[in-house]
């Protein structure tokens, strides 16, 4: 799904970048509510949750080469042959090795940052390029979200169309938008309020959940 860069026949051709919606879905892990659902709305909106499609592949796929590898030495063992030299190895150097040897220490580092990383994927929500989108106050169950690109693309548009802005970047964080436009003519100070004024309108028309600070900031071009 799409969303449609602006209105036809206002100003400048879209940018390359589109402003995509993902699939809400809501069987899917538990949102986590965001405050200030929308202007007026009394909502509050959920930010989407990422599948962690990666990290599970990962963790899946080492807890089931160490599951394979222990079971097919059991089993050997329990066949009356000797244990694999690995497994032999191991336990030897667990039984002799002290605690504050360097080996441990740095197992146990490991072990415990890999246990902090996946819990800091399971309590957080990921997905930080979307932005997520107010949701009507007759279709709570409805929920959206904006990419940051194409986020920026449409306020870039909208700068453009100010009068005396030769040429505009905007960058799109999560509480603010940073707007960096070169005059070519008319007062830079009333062009930057102008400027102002059409980003926080353009930034209306989004419908963002949490309606980002604009910071908008300008500079004479002669050349």
């Amino acid at each position: 799904m799409t969303a449609d860069p602006g209105p036809p026949g206002r100003g400048s051709a879209p940018s390359a970048h589109r402003a995509t919606v993902p699939p809400a879905k809501e069987s899917g892990p538990p949102g986590r509510d965001v405050p200030g659902g929308g202007r007026g709305s009394g909502r509050r909106t959920r930010r989407p949750w990422s599948a962690r499609r990666v990290p599970a592949a990962l963790v899946a796929a080492v807890v089931l080469v160490a599951a394979v590898a222990a079971l097919a030495d059991v089993i050997a063992v329990r066949a009356g042959r000797p244990a694999a030299a690995w497994r032999r190895h191991l336990a030897d150097a667990l039984a002799t090795r002290p605690v504050d040897d360097v080996w441990m220490l740095t197992g146990a580092a490991v072990a415990a940052a890999a246990g902090v990383w996946l819990l800091v994927l399971a309590l957080t929500p990921g997905l930080r390029h979307w932005l997520p989108l107010r949701r009507p106050a007759d279709c709570p169950r409805l929920r959206a979200a904006l990419d940051r690109d194409g986020a920026a693309a449409l306020l870039r548009d909208a700068a453009t169309r100010v009068p005396g802005v030769g040429a505009a970047r905007v960058r799109v964080r999560r509480h603010r938008v940073k707007a960096r436009a070169d005059v070519r003519f008319r007062d830079p100070r009333q062009v930057k309020e102008d400027l102002t004024a059409a980003l926080d309108e353009e930034c209306d028309r989004l419908a963002l959940a949490r309606p980002p600070r604009v910071a908008v900031r300008v500079r004479r071009r002669t050349d």
